[in-house]
């Protein structure tokens, strides 16, 4: 064997030995960001499967991570991990047609009652105007929360967006970025005026992370009516930024 070969033995067995090692150390990652998206699905999301898609996500991060970049590996691992599981969830959608043109239903009578009404609807004002029964809106609402993720994901945006901080862009900033800036601000402004239950639900989910069943006790209302509500702010969110979509 030459000094080339042995060069690069060293190398690529370096490099495989320093993979193991982070994928061995941060393993825990992957169950503990599966356990807290679980928390948030249906019962039909099996816990083995997103620890399966987030651990090929852990082992992209450990090939890829590059730590000039100043994030630690952890903050990097995490991203890579918990983008891996939504992107193998989304991949299955196993939501009906139906529940797709529900949810699109319910958005656009959203846009066109707060354009009538000049502040948001209710709940009521929004069965009235699809026309079904306060009791079928809300069973529709409830059929898209337990079908499909429902999130701030969803809107483009991660739950930071939720802390949002009004910083001024820079002008020589490139074109992506003021965008993003842009529709962040907008977002922020969207989740200040949706009505108060929704808003505070919003943060104690996203912000606070609480499941359905600790903010369900704040509130004093069932599981079902906090997925009911949560999947109406998101309609609403989607309503008021559809100019960005």
């Amino acid at each position: 064997m030459n000094g080339a070969e042995v060069y690069l033995q060293n190398k690529y067995s370096s490099k495989e030995d320093k993979t193991t090692e982070l994928v061995t150390k941060y393993a825990y990652l992957v169950k503990k960001i599966a356990l807290h998206l679980k928390s948030r699905l249906p019962h039909s999301v099996q816990l083995d499967d997103l620890i399966q898609s987030g651990m090929i996500g852990l082992l992209d991060a450990s090939n890829n991570f590059d730590g000039s970049k100043g994030a630690s590996f952890e903050t990097f691992a995490s991203i890579r991990i918990r983008g891996a599981m939504l992107d193998e969830i989304r991949s299955g959608d196993w939501a009906p047609r139906s529940v797709h043109q529900n949810s699109r239903k319910i958005t656009e009578a959203m846009t066109e009652l707060a354009k009538k009404l000049g502040r948001d609807a209710t709940d009521v004002e929004v069965s009235e105007y699809i026309g079904v029964p306060i009791g079928e809106y809300h069973k529709m609402l409830y059929e898209a929360s337990t079908t499909k993720i429902v999130g701030i994901e969803d809107l483009g945006v991660t739950a930071d967006a939720l802390v949002f901080d009004n910083q001024n862009i820079n002008e020589n900033a490139p074109l992506n970025a003021v965008l993003e800036q842009n529709y962040r601000q907008s977002m922020a402004k969207a989740i200040e005026s949706l009505p108060q239950k929704e808003a505070l639900l919003l943060s104690l989910y996203y912000k606070e992370e609480l499941n359905m069943k600790e903010i369900g006790s704040i509130l004093n209302v069932s599981e079902s009516r906090v997925s009911q509500i949560l999947n109406q702010a998101i309609l609403r969110l989607r309503s008021k930024l559809k100019d960005w979509f």
